[in-house]
């Protein structure tokens, strides 16, 4: 069985790729990377998964305070409320709708921590990737743009 806490620690990194990236990015362009230009392309593809990773916490910070502390957050009525007419019936609702949006968002970190773990360890060597990291790598952030317009739209 695996262990919790490699699982934390990868999904940290994940929220704090954004700027580890740009860090990536400054120490390639002073030219202290040995292959300064993939280094460049693995603090940009790094940047590109932080900026998903900030979406992905943003997202789990809301689910956790409208799931799991929905009765602080929400005073009522509840008569319209998934869950209502009652407080509690409204709290369990949305606790369980939440629980499935937590465990994709720590997924999808896991998943980003994964990917630019691939893309650095290997790619910046000159190893092989695999041909699926790179299309991930900008796919997901464009996945993340389309959740984004549509997350404002329904505002």
């Amino acid at each position: 069985m695996t262990s919790i806490r490699p699982l934390a620690k990868d999904i940290l990194r994940a929220a704090a790729l954004l700027p580890l990236s740009v860090a990536r990015a400054a120490t390639a362009l002073k030219g202290r990377a040995p292959h300064r230009s993939r280094g460049l392309l693995h603090a940009g593809t790094g940047i590109l998964l932080g900026a998903v990773a900030l979406v992905l916490v943003g997202t789990e910070l809301l689910v956790i305070a409208r799931g799991a502390l929905y009765g602080f957050v929400d005073q009522g009525p509840y008569d319209h409320s998934w869950g209502g007419p009652t407080l509690a019936g409204a709290w369990l609702v949305h606790f369980l709708a939440s629980l499935p949006v937590v465990a994709g968002a720590l997924g999808l970190l896991w998943f980003i921590a994964h990917l630019d773990d691939r893309l650095g360890a290997r790619f910046v060597r000159g190893e092989r990737t695999g041909a699926w990291a790179l299309p991930a790598a900008l796919l997901l952030p464009a996945g993340a743009v389309v959740f984004v317009i549509a997350w404002i739209h329904q505002l």
